[in-house]
């Protein structure tokens, strides 16, 4: 018996299927990237269909392995459920599912309009919620799920500046960490990821945002924000795309309903 538990815990993905959402660049591309070259067939999710051509083309393939595309918008959730539909009416399933959506623009929450809030909760917990939906019949026939989403840092400590993505994020881990509760008894794992400070286009417009508004120039607000984390750098796509990886794997079939932060060191609270 223990030795075929030992056995059974692999970082391999052969004959597994993944969703990866916001799959076109920066974290997204890169999990979809590692979760490829551990043996699983990806599905690549993002609104802009050349690029998802041109990320298709990265992926690693092997005999068994068959990857696809799927083109939807999160801005408007019904194109995301649609997009969803019309795959598994053709008779797909997928039994890792990674949301993930770039975050809203910055600004304080007391001057965000309603509309700002209800395009992330939109974009981000909806848009979740359908996926979630759509794709748990086939997770609870195959007695195997992975639900991972990336979130942000900010559900543990808010982020100055940027106070919709604070709110939306943080109803999104609970949104998760109740599913866990829920979903647990299926063999479904639901977790979340951390991102600190990466390198993507977000934490470039994060940055121009931060010098615009304090009259430094680019090159002072990164130096300035790399002292501020114990490593002093800011992470690479494929750092946060193994962790990632790591938690959709059978070897992390006991983890579920945790926040696992990947910022080298910079959240100060445990």
């Amino acid at each position: 018996m223990t030795l075929s538990l030992s056995l059974s815990l692999t970082t391999r993905l052969e004959g597994r299927r993944a969703l990866v959402c916001g799959s076109s660049q920066g974290i997204g591309l890169a999990t979809a990237q590692v979760l490829a070259a551990q043996g699983a067939s990806v599905t690549l999710l993002a609104r802009d269909a050349g690029k998802l051509a041109a990320a298709l083309a990265t992926l690693p393939h092997q005999n068994s392995q068959s990857h696809h595309s799927l083109v939807a918008d999160f801005s408007h959730p019904a194109n995301v459920s649609a997009a969803i539909a019309d795959y598994l009416a053709r008779g797909e399933s997928c039994q890792i599912l990674i949301n993930n959506s770039g975050g809203p623009p910055p600004g304080p929450a007391h001057s965000a309009s309603a509309d700002q809030f209800q395009a992330a909760f939109n974009q981000h917990l909806l848009c979740n919620q359908l996926l979630v939906q759509a794709l748990l019949p086939g997770m609870k026939a195959a007695g195997f799920g992975r639900i991972i989403n990336i979130i942000s840092t900010s559900v543990k400590q808010p982020i100055a500046n940027l106070g919709v993505s604070n709110t939306i994020r943080g109803a999104v881990a609970n949104w998760a960490k109740t599913l866990a509760g829920e979903l647990g008894p299926f063999g479904i794992t639901v977790n979340n990821v951390l991102p600190g400070a990466t390198k993507t286009s977000r934490l470039d417009a994060v940055f121009a945002n931060k010098a615009q508004k304090s009259g430094k120039s680019i090159a002072d607000v990164e130096e300035e924000e790399k002292l501020a984390i114990p490593l002093r750098r800011f992470a690479e796509p494929e750092e946060l795309a193994h962790v990632i990886a790591f938690l959709a794997s059978p070897a992390a079939s006991y983890v579920s309903g945790i926040n696992v932060p990947v910022d080298g060191g910079r959240t100060l609270c445990l």
